[in-house]
């Protein structure tokens, strides 16, 4: 396939149906042939994000999707990213920078621009790369959203991709959807959707083997494999609906020492770079928990205060939960807790937002001395230093900077200055990822059984991070290897949109039973 400009989009009946991980999991699969494939993701919704080597941000799926491949994160895998700050409004990243913010209506009269920069960024990577694999966004069925599309079905037919669409079987109804998503598209769409592919099973193929082909004889497309649920496979989720409130993150081991160390995650509303938490429940006796109200911190040995796109309004939702003076209840009883980036900037003294939402001067939890001012400029960055006598590194993306009132120590030495707080039982930064360098996290969580009184709690000494997400990523390429149709794959990718695909009709009024209700033409 060495040499073959090809490309594949691959959509979904809805969010968190396994977009990501398929498309992670074909980059895998075909970069372990040798084919130079990079991913791409023309608009993202998210507030997980990840900076790339030159300074810009795009979404952390796309960041997982070229690790996949091999690649290091560009800008080009995700040229539009969408950062919800309110229920009505985003911040607009456009090729890694920021670029204002939108609502819902005001965002349809910026598409067309956005369509430029989407196809010329994808002609550039189909020219450098044998092939590019694309991943939706949402559901290509939204048709309230279809004018102006530049994700689904609208980059489809620009590009000439054909089409995979994924169902996730856990949700139930998967054959309706899979059939509902072909058959409410025009004409047109529905001749670039080429196969579908199930995500998820649980239990006997076999039993939804007439399922199978039954969907294959009413729409003529083949169903190109199941692909298992696996339970190794929790890491990078695509953004934070994928965690539920009061859910235990991961697959807890036992513990290396005697005792465990609870760690409860606050689920704020706006919660961003959830992932950062990942690798504490890498750790064995670690149990890493999201939770959303006080009762849940009270048995907690280590709390986390995780980032937000919008602190003052995650601050006053701290607040009317109860959950602000269960956290400072926490940490006066001497117990810690981690703050990271938008967490960190709701413990200063004051906050001064005319930026994210416009308050102007608020009240933080005043657990460290500190000023938080926004700035219009957004800090991008990806740094180094050393924190815990450990070498780290990290990322940064806030509006937020840090005025230091008093002596409050800091929790990372840079070559730039002093970053975040080390503070008797706070600690707090601005980075992500500072949690993925091993040797730091095995400190913090050192420091944080000390202070909850854990003392017979021992962090693992051979915790890998970075080689558990690569494990992943290889089960990915296996899963896809072993249980998807790759000849019928690798046709899709190197042929494009196959010929004489079948129209679905559905006349409303007529028998929905199998007759001229649902039929090809």
């Amino acid at each position: 396939m060495v040499g073959v400009r090809g490309g594949l989009l691959v959509a979904g009946t809805s969010s968190d149906a396994g977009k990501s991980v398929v498309v992670a999991g074909v980059c895998r699969w075909l970069a372990r042939q040798g084919v130079r494939v990079a991913p791409f993701k023309a608009q993202n919704m998210s507030n997980n994000s990840a900076v790339t080597p030159d300074g810009g941000e795009i979404g952390r799926a796309q960041a997982m999707q070229a690790a996949a491949c091999g690649l290091e994160p560009s800008v080009r895998f995700n040229p539009v990213l969408l950062k919800p700050g309110a229920d009505n409004s985003s911040q607009v990243v456009v090729l890694g920078r920021p670029a204002g913010q939108v609502g819902a209506l005001s965002y349809r009269d910026r598409r067309a621009a956005l369509a430029d920069v989407v196809l010329s960024t994808l002609d550039e990577l189909r020219a450098e790369f044998d092939v590019v694999v694309c991943e939706g966004a949402g559901s290509p069925a939204e048709i309230n959203l279809r004018a102006g599309d530049i994700a689904n079905l609208g980059l489809a037919r620009a590009a000439g991709l054909p089409v995979l669409v994924v169902g996730d079987i856990d949700r139930g109804g998967v054959l309706a959807h899979l059939f509902g998503t072909l058959a409410i598209l025009d004409p047109a769409d529905q001749a670039h959707l080429a196969a579908f592919a199930i995500n998820k099973f649980r239990g006997d193929p076999a039993l939804l083997a007439p399922g199978l082909t039954r969907l294959t004889e009413l729409t003529g497309r083949p169903v190109l494999g199941v692909l298992p649920w696996h339970p190794d496979l929790w890491l990078e989720a695509e953004d934070s609906l994928s965690y539920t409130a009061d859910g235990v993150i991961g697959r807890p081991a036992p513990p290396v020492g005697e005792q465990w160390l609870r760690v409860a995650v606050v689920r704020l509303p706006r919660i961003s770079n959830a992932t950062d938490v990942e690798a504490l429940a890498c750790e064995p006796g670690v149990s890493v928990r999201f939770v959303t109200e006080p009762s849940r911190l009270a048995d907690a040995d280590l709390v986390v205060l995780p980032g937000t796109k919008a602190t003052v309004d995650d601050l006053r939702w701290l607040r009317s939960q109860g959950l602000a003076d269960a956290i400072t209840s926490h940490v006066r009883a001497g117990r810690p807790l981690l703050a990271i980036c938008g967490g960190y900037q709701m413990l200063a003294g004051t906050i001064v937002d005319g930026v994210e939402s416009g308050a102007g001067e608020v009240h933080g939890l005043g657990l460290l001395d500190l000023t938080v001012t926004f700035a219009t400029a957004k800090t991008l960055a990806r740094p180094s230093g050393t924190a815990f006598g450990e070498p780290v590194s990290g990322y940064e993306i806030h509006h937020g900077q840090v005025t230091r009132r008093g002596s409050v120590p800091p929790l990372v030495d840079t070559a730039d200055g002093p970053e975040g707080a080390l503070s008797g039982a706070v600690a707090a930064t601005h980075w992500h990822g500072l949690l993925d360098n091993d040797p730091f996290r095995r400190a913090l969580l050192r420091w944080a059984a000390a202070h909850a009184g854990r003392h017979r709690f021992r962090p693992a000494e051979d915790t890998d991070a970075t080689a558990t997400r690569q494990a992943q990523l290889d089960l990915l390429g296996d899963l896809v290897a072993e249980h998807l149709d790759t000849d019928a794959l690798t046709s899709l990718i190197d042929h494009g949109v196959p010929a004489g695909l079948p129209t679905l009709t559905v006349s409303p009024g007529e028998d929905p039973g199998g007759g001229p209700a649902a039929r090809s033409r």
